[in-house]
């Protein structure tokens, strides 16, 4: 596979090989002391040894402070390790977790304030002023699309509420998206990320926001993702599946500026309450939400089944869902995967907060919510 390369408006490297242009890059930009900013799994295998070899010509320290969900406590360790190596440059190299830390370790390590002083929904929202130290994402899963997006979800410590800083300084100089570093996700990881992908491509689409630019980089990332997730979890090894899951995620993460629906409240609800993993969130809401949401998009549905290669309409894709959701491992309900009947309360609450449904195809109240969280018990 030859590497190419285009802007949207981020400068891209796309393809198998392309982690090996990053120290050229920097060198080139005037930068030698990269803190690389990953997750503590991640950090201890070998893809992460073996990106490390093609670091040469560069002072580098790695900064694995990330797991879980990322939280303010991170943003301010890995801070302190770019101060301490006294760090021109950072490197995001990871799933979305690891790329929205990376993302706002500068901005923590050389802005005023605390980090969450920039989230969008402050009270009294601190700009951000002057420069941000430049940054470099290689995306190691295919999911969040974090690596062209130009916000950060951070989530307090202690509610686990997440939290937003919004801003195109916060867009990474340049992405270098190899699906080689993909190849070695376990089935599980590659099944939940390709499951965000895919929601961030029909939710943005199905929002009733008028975007016709959005919408038609939405329509041609689910049809990637349709055709590729089953071959990426089942072929782990197949090269194309994982390009095409990759480049699905990318625009699925472009695609949602256009916003997203009542899949991702539900999606953040779990996350707080719950501690589930995003993707596995999303999978195990969309098809009770789509389900609920078709009457209000008919036309939206119809098209979406047509990318996904399906016969009788948009009445085939929510069956569809569940059988790639059953076909990949991500069956099941919410209590098979261990939410209780009695934290009911807290997820609809926080659901009904989250911004994310102001753009769903229909409007949605708690009672609204409360109903789908229970159909999907």
């Amino acid at each position: 596979m030859s590497i190419t390369t285009f802007s949207f408006p981020t400068p891209i490297h796309f393809g198998a090989g392309a982690r090996r242009l990053v120290a050229a890059h920097l060198l080139q930009a005037g930068f030698r002391r990269p803190l690389v900013v990953t997750d503590r799994a991640l950090a201890a295998l070998p893809v992460m040894a073996e990106f490390l070899t093609h670091l040469e010509g560069l002072q580098v320290e790695v900064f694995a402070g990330v797991f879980g969900n990322p939280t303010r406590r991170q943003v301010i360790a890995g801070s302190a390790a770019y101060q301490a190596h006294r760090a021109d440059c950072v490197i995001g190299f990871g799933g979305g977790a690891a790329l929205d830390v990376a993302k706002v370790v500068g901005l923590a390590a050389t802005g005023a304030g605390d980090i969450l002083d920039y989230a969008w929904d402050h009270p009294q929202v601190r700009p951000i002023e002057g420069e941000l130290p430049y940054f470099v994402a290689l995306p190691t899963t295919a999911g969040t699309g974090s690596e062209v997006g130009r916000s950060s979800v951070i989530s307090e410590d202690d509610t686990h509420l997440k939290r937003v800083v919004f801003s195109p300084r916060l867009l990474a100089r340049a992405v270098f998206a190899d699906p080689e570093l993909t190849l070695g996700l376990p089935a599980q990881v590659t099944a939940a990320t390709g499951m965000d992908a895919l929601t961030h491509n029909i939710e943005s689409y199905l929002s009733p926001a008028w975007h016709p630019l959005c919408d038609g980089i939405a329509l041609e990332g689910t049809r990637l993702a349709a055709r590729a997730l089953h071959t990426a979890v089942s072929e782990p090894g197949n090269l194309q599946a994982r390009s095409d899951m990759m480049m699905a995620s990318m625009m699925g993460a472009i695609a949602f500026q256009k916003d997203l629906g009542a899949v991702h409240s539900c999606a953040h609800a779990l996350g707080a309450v719950c501690d589930m993993h995003h993707g596995l969130a999303n999978a195990l809401m969309i098809d009770t939400v789509l389900a609920w949401n078709q009457e209000a998009a008919p036309a939206k549905f119809d098209e979406l089944a047509h990318v996904c290669g399906l016969s009788g309409g948009g009445d085939a894709l929510v069956p569809w869902l569940q059988q790639l959701k059953s076909s990949i491992g991500l069956g099941g309900t919410l209590s098979g995967h261990g939410v209780k009947p009695a934290q009911l309360p807290r997820l609809v609450e926080i659901a009904t907060a989250d911004i994310c449904h102001q753009t769903n195809p229909r409007p949605c109240s708690a009672a609204d919510f409360e109903a789908l969280f229970n159909a999907a018990l």
